[in-house]
């Protein structure tokens, strides 16, 4: 006689009401991680205000004297990296300078009462820091003013704030007949703009500033980004010479860095290379053609062309390389150049592939080593 195993047990059936209680939990925790985001994330700017702010009066109110201000900058970057670890680099600590001298105390002063500590300064700055710091790409203060202004208005996550900047939606409301119609558009959302409770709490400013390991950080992506570009220039064997990495260059009162320099020995030029981690916008073209009128200038020989300008645009899931060839003499130049250089598609598909390497963790260079 054959013994009969006993049936599987099925899925047992989930208590009654199960559903609403799970999906009370999930808004719960959803709530939970947005309001902690936003509480790290205020705290964090506050703080990045009191440093510009005390970096700014180091350098007599932000009139540098010569070097001075650069000195103080890279042996903070140095001595806080040490000590609190990510979140202090160069580039950031200029960003907080910056912050302090587009928002001085005379500017929030009617915002905030009595003694500006971190909690009372945190009160004042509602929008992420990463908000702030592509409001601060926004060189014109009516423009920057107005982007802040609707980013608080109409709650604005940094994606929207981005594409809107990105669309330059001040000019063409500025020039729109209907304002109000072109506002109220303005503030409708698109699905590309949703940021996630995860997204919000894994932001690479907030992980930096709470010293929290992720796969990489955002410093840690641009800078394998411009390595890997610098060896496939090399590699190319078309004229590229390398010059330097994180170029300094003053315009008026701002200090910026030119993430690559190269010689191109066909051209005779210098080809300066600028990476941006985010789709590419009218100011980012502006911007390098101040770079080229700079190194024309001052890094130049009197015998050498008028450099050329390069930007590569390493935005998520579509990344674009754009020559800045129209502040050159003339068109036949800029014909020549075009036969010479690399192809714009050339160098978009290594930074594509670049990409994907590195989000699947095989690109990533440790500091001081190289793959």
């Amino acid at each position: 006689m054959t013994k009969k195993m006993p049936a599987a047990a099925g899925p047992a059936a989930l208590p009654v009401g199960y559903a609403g209680i799970h999906g009370g939990i999930v808004e719960l925790l959803d709530a939970a991680r947005q309001a902690a985001a936003r509480n790290v994330n205020a705290l964090m700017t506050a703080s990045y205000w009191e440093i510009g702010r005390r970096i700014v009066e180091a350098e007599q109110q932000g009139k540098r004297r010569a070097g001075y201000g650069e000195q103080l900058i890279a042996r903070l970057s140095s001595d806080l990296t040490t000590r609190f670890g990510r979140g202090f680099g160069v580039n950031n600590l200029e960003n907080m300078r910056r912050f302090f001298l587009a928002y001085p105390r005379s500017a929030i002063s009617q915002t905030a009462s009595g003694k500006l500590g971190l909690s009372e300064l945190a009160l004042v700055f509602t929008l992420p820091w990463s908000a702030y710091v592509r409001l601060l790409s926004v060189k014109e203060d009516h423009a920057r003013q107005f982007y802040e202004v609707e980013a608080l208005r109409g709650g604005w996550s940094v994606r929207q704030l981005d594409r809107q900047i990105g669309s330059q939606f001040y000019e063409r409301t500025a020039l729109s007949k209907n304002k109000a119609a072109m506002l109220v558009k303005g503030a409708v959302p698109k699905p590309e703009d949703a940021v996630t409770p995860d997204d919000a709490i894994k932001d690479p400013y907030v992980l930096e500033f709470l010293d929290l390991k992720d796969e990489y950080s955002e410093s840690d992506l641009e800078q394998a980004l411009i390595r890997r570009l610098e060896d496939f220039l090399l590699e190319l064997g078309d004229g590229f010479t390398f010059v330097g990495r994180q170029r300094r260059l003053r315009i008026d009162q701002t200090w910026y860095r030119v993430d690559l320099l190269f010689f191109h020995r066909r051209l005779r030029c210098l080809v300066i290379i600028d990476l941006k981690l985010g789709s590419l916008n009218h100011a980012d073209v502006g911007q390098m053609h101040l770079y080229c009128n700079y190194a024309r200038e001052n890094w130049s020989m009197s015998d050498e062309n008028p450099p050329v300008g390069l930007i590569l645009c390493a935005d998520k899931g579509h990344a674009m390389a754009r020559y800045a060839l129209e502040g050159l003499p003339n068109k036949i130049m800029a014909a020549n150049y075009r036969t010479v250089l690399p192809d714009a598609e050339l160098l978009q598909r290594e930074l594509e592939k670049t990409q994907l390497l590195l989000e699947s963790g095989d690109v990533i260079r440790k500091p001081g080593g190289r793959r």
